[in-house]
C-alpha cells in the first residue's frame, strides 16, 4: 500500500491535479489498484454541473492513467522517470461518478517495449463500472 506522500515521490502531480488517494496494491511494472475519495469540495464540481454534480470524465481517465503511472514508474529501470499519457482509447463511461463516492482503480500494464506502455483500465463505484479504457503510456527523463 502507499500513502499519499508517498504516491508524491512517484508522480510529479499536485493538488488539485493529483486525482488519487492511496495505492491499494501495487505490482512494479504489472498492475496497481487505487483509490480517489470524491469530495463535495473538489475543484470541478463548481462548473460540472452546477445543478447535478458530476466528476467530468476525463478526469476518471486522469485518475486511471496516475494508477498506470504509479505501476510502471515503480518499475526497477522506470525509476525517477516521468510516464506520459500517449494515447486514450475505447473510453467508455458507465455509471456517473458524484460526490461522496469512492473510485476504486484497477490499471494493468498489458504490454511494454522500448519505454512504452500499453494498460487496461477501470474505474468502479460501489462495485460497478463507473469507467473503463485503454491507455498508452510513454516514459521519459524528468525536466527539472
Amino acid at each position: 500500500m502507499l500513502t499519499l506522500e508517498e504516491i508524491k515521490r512517484i508522480l510529479p502531480h499536485r493538488e488539485p491535479f493529483l486525482m488519487i488517494d492511496r495505492i491499494t496494491e501495487l505490482t512494479p511494472g504489472i498492475s496497481a489498484r487505487g483509490v480517489k475519495a470524491v469530495s463535495a469540495n473538489e475543484w470541478f464540481f463548481q462548473g460540472h454541473f452546477h445543478e447535478e454534480k458530476i466528476m467530468p470524465g476525463v478526469l476518471i481517465v486522469e485518475s486511471m492513467a496516475q494508477v498506470g503511472a504509479v505501476a510502471i514508474l515503480t518499475k526497477p529501470e522506470c525509476r525517477g522517470l516521468i510516464a506520459l499519457l500517449g494515447s486514450i482509447r475505447k473510453a467508455r463511461f458507465h455509471k456517473s461518478v458524484r460526490p461522496g463516492d469512492l473510485i476504486m482503480i484497477r490499471t494493468e500494464i498489458t504490454a511494454w517495449k522500448d519505454g512504452f506502455g500499453t494498460g487496461q483500465a477501470e474505474a468502479l463505484v460501489d462495485g460497478e463500472r463507473a469507467a473503463s479504457t485503454e491507455l498508452v503510456f510513454r516514459v521519459q527523463p524528468r525536466e527539472d
